[in-house]
């Protein structure tokens, strides 16, 4: 084999094992490490008539880029939610610290959108059968879960997923967990839009892109 072909395979192969490190990577890392999350500066507030929807469904990352496309929502966020700690940084989530899981907190207009076809978006774009685990992305801040801010929204979610079992969606048993929204912190300010700004990054081109591309294909009559 010619030497620009080994270069070649031994570049293709570090890319591939640095997207297996998911949206946790070194990088991420040193960047969480440099302080206390602060919050960020974009506005992600409820305007009247709008509600919100906090979900999570493996790395933040593609589950923004998926939700934020959907016409009738105002605003997807990257954040922190069901843990037990305030002002969580991306470092302590990450090192189960917390408690916490990464979610998008999903501000939508329900006169154009319904909070049940946030749910349908939700169970097709991540796989809601694998417990604590996306695809390579492993621990719990990676759980699948709803957080409910009303009972409507507990009865739709449990509602909802009673369906998926009862038609057979799904091969393996559902194991999201339906738990009432406590407390809500918006992610670092890096993390916001991170695969629109970073469609290259290894993690991003190899996973979240090959994701937000089928969420596209299936959802392309919701798209802005």
């Amino acid at each position: 084999m010619k030497r620009s072909h080994i270069a070649a395979v031994i570049i293709f192969i570090f890319i591939f094992l640095f997207s297996l490190n998911g949206c946790n990577t070194a990088e991420n890392k040193e960047t969480a490490a440099a302080g206390e999350n602060t919050g960020n500066t974009r506005e992600s507030y409820l305007e009247e008539g709008h509600e919100s929807a906090v979900l999570g469904g493996g790395c933040f990352w593609s589950m923004e880029a998926s939700f934020s496309q959907l016409k009738g929502v105002r605003d997807a966020e990257a954040g922190y939610a069901g843990g037990d700690r305030e002002n969580p940084t991306y470092e302590e989530v990450s090192s189960k610290q917390t408690g916490h899981a990464e979610v998008v907190k999903v501000v939508f207009d329900p006169d154009i959108i319904s909070y049940e076809k946030l749910l349908e978006v939700f169970f097709y774009i991540h796989d809601p059968t694998t417990l604590n685990r996306q695809g390579n992305d492993i621990g719990e801040q990676y759980r699948s879960i709803i957080l409910y801010t009303d009972p409507l929204q507990e009865e739709t979610a449990r509602d909802y997923i009673e369906k998926l079992e009862e038609e057979g969606v799904f091969t393996d048993p559902i194991v999201t967990r339906v738990e009432p929204l406590e407390s809500y912190y918006s992610a670092e300010d890096y993390h916001q839009e991170y695969y629109e700004n970073n469609p290259d990054q290894p993690y991003c081109s190899v996973v979240v892109g090959p994701k937000v591309e089928k969420f596209e294909e299936k959802f392309a009559d919701l798209i802005k």
